[in-house]
């Protein structure tokens, strides 16, 4: 009866150890183990990436964030009749009054010309970096008589003698020099204008308006066009970009910076002439190119997102691909532990749980490899030297469970295979799913065919 007993459990384990099915399930059972530490290193790398973002935002804060551009707009008031109608406190009956109201009507340039040349650079810190620049750009142009045809009511009268020149920037502590306007050869300097903020207003880029003092009436367009000129020097970061507010809007770009990256609405007409080594980059944009009028009479609109500019951002991706390469890790889990439980299926050579355990750790390994150096590098260099010695140890520690030189150099060559195609995956981005889904086909064929030869009633 005792050696029954005895036999029992014997049997148990040697049915574990001989089974292919109680090996299946222990390989499956392992794999979803180790999806816990691939979701720690995949916090990891978010965590990281949060990390370079809270660095580069504090370094562009300090130097002057994205510069937008809008203006300079003529800013005219006007009164209108205004029909009310209000009741005699002595005979109680309604009398309709017509009382004087100021609005204001804004005219954007007939012309518009703007000059920036851009001297940008990279500011460090720690491990991560990011651009800033100081722009220096002249405006030209003109604005053409006012017509307040279109305005919702017939003005009674224009009040020229309040009319004021307003200017509009995201980054006024970008600013480093005073700010003046040229009306026909007069200066106007601008003064900061304090606006109160809307709480609820949850838009990323929030402009701050500068605005000059009363213009001369001889200094406004009333019978003839009215020329101005401005300089503006401002520090930023990132992205510089403008609002194409004149009738005919003309500016160029010019910068040492290498990477000429346009952003917004309107693309320079010369960008196939540029070549990468610094850039001179002209836009024209008419008024029919763009979906508003000259002149506004419910107040100035917000027009960013009919900007255009030209974008300073380094293209730091490293932690994008990481995470990409990591989304990918239970593929490369299972497949590699699908090597070796067919190694050993067929090689009838026995291998611990322990042993799977270690090839998987070694597997989540490459990950954290791969983050922590390309902090310091290329993410290229990173993958090469993370892969490679990954390759090495599980190949060398192979080389010791199976006892032979051609099953690890097998396995050797299996994961370079693997690791160059999630390579390609991760840096293809319109063939991503094609690509994956041709490599996946052929994984699955190679293993119905290696499987075929597999007794797997034992």
């Amino acid at each position: 009866m005792d050696t029954q007993k005895s036999q029992t459990p014997n049997r148990f384990i040697s049915w574990l150890k001989t089974s292919i099915t109680a090996r299946m399930f222990m390989v499956g059972f392992l794999t979803l183990i180790l999806l816990i530490p691939l979701f720690f290193v995949q916090d990891l790398i978010e965590e990281r990436a949060q990390r370079q973002e809270e660095v580069v935002s504090e370094i562009n804060e300090k130097w002057g964030e994205e510069v937008l551009i809008y203006g300079p707009v003529l800013k005219i008031p006007y009164t209108v009749s205004v029909k009310q109608v209000i009741q005699n406190r002595d005979s109680k009956a309604f009398e309709t009054q017509y009382i004087e109201e100021e609005k204001i009507a804004y005219f954007f340039p007939k012309e518009l010309n703007l000059k920036t040349h851009v001297n940008a650079e990279i500011k460090k810190r720690s491990l991560y970096k990011t651009s800033v620049y100081n722009s220096e750009t002249h405006f030209e142009g003109s604005f053409a008589i006012p017509d307040f045809s279109d305005a919702p009511a017939e003005p009674n009268q224009i009040l020229w003698e309040k009319a004021r020149i307003i200017f509009q920037t995201s980054n006024l502590k970008g600013v480093n020099e005073q700010v003046t306007i040229k009306l026909n050869g007069n200066s106007y300097p601008f003064s900061s204008k304090y606006e109160k903020r809307n709480p609820t207003d949850l838009s990323h880029l929030k402009l701050f308006t500068m605005e000059t003092t009363s213009v001369k009436p001889e200094n406004l367009p009333q019978e003839n066009t009215m020329k101005f000129e401005m300089d503006l020097h401002i520090n930023g970061s990132e992205q510089l970009r403008f609002i194409p507010t004149g009738k005919t809007t003309e500016a160029q770009v010019t910068s040492d910076w290498e990477t000429n990256n346009f952003t917004g609405n309107y693309l320079p007409y010369n960008e196939d002439k540029l070549d990468g080594k610094g850039f001179d980059a002209k836009w024209k944009v008419l008024d029919i190119n763009r979906p508003f009028p000259q002149e506004f009479f419910q107040g100035l609109p917000n027009l960013t997102e009919f900007a255009f500019g030209v974008n300073f951002k380094i293209p730091v991706d490293e932690y994008q691909k990481s995470e990409r390469t990591a989304k990918y890790g239970f593929l490369v889990i299972g497949l590699t532990f699908l090597i070796f439980f067919l190694i050993q299926t067929l090689s009838k050579i026995h291998i611990h749980p322990f042993q799977y355990l270690m090839i998987g750790l070694a597997l989540i390994m490459f990950y954290t490899l791969l983050i922590s150096i390309s902090e310091h590098s290329s993410y290229l260099n990173a993958y090469l030297v993370a892969s490679v010695a990954i390759i090495l140890l599980i190949s060398f520690y192979a080389r010791s469970i199976l006892k032979n030189i051609k099953f690890p150099a097998f396995i050797a060559f299996s994961l370079t295979l693997l690791y160059s195609f999630i390579y390609v995956i991760t840096q293809l981005e319109n063939y991503a799913l094609l690509v994956g889904s041709i490599g996946l086909f052929i994984i699955l064929a190679l293993v119905m065919y290696v499987s075929r030869k597999i007794d797997w009633n034992s």
